[in-house]
């Protein structure tokens, strides 16, 4: 119980700082590092300030079950690249 107060209070207060620093930088901060496909362009601010609070959350209430889960999808990229590769090689012949 202990855990899930400590990361609501964690979630409030990152949604309501992002939210609070929308407009003065953080939609052109994310803007610069994700792909373009990702871009926000200051539009859906709040799937964003959510997503972000909950990432946010997680990583300073469980910091370990998030490099689990870091370490878990940077082992399953690597194997769709290399079954990416291997198809696309078949492919070719």
């Amino acid at each position: 119980m202990t855990v899930f107060v400590l990361w609501i209070i964690a979630f409030v207060l990152i949604a309501y700082f992002a939210h609070k620093r929308w407009d003065s930088g953080l939609s052109r901060g994310l803007d610069k590092m994700l792909p373009s496909v990702l871009k926000t362009h200051g539009d859906n601010r709040y799937l964003w300030i959510v997503a972000l609070a909950i990432l946010g959350a997680t990583t300073l209430v469980r910091p370990v079950d998030i490099l689990l889960v870091l370490v878990l999808l940077a082992i399953i990229g690597l194997i769709v690249m290399k079954l990416a590769n291997w198809a696309s090689s078949k492919a070719t012949h």
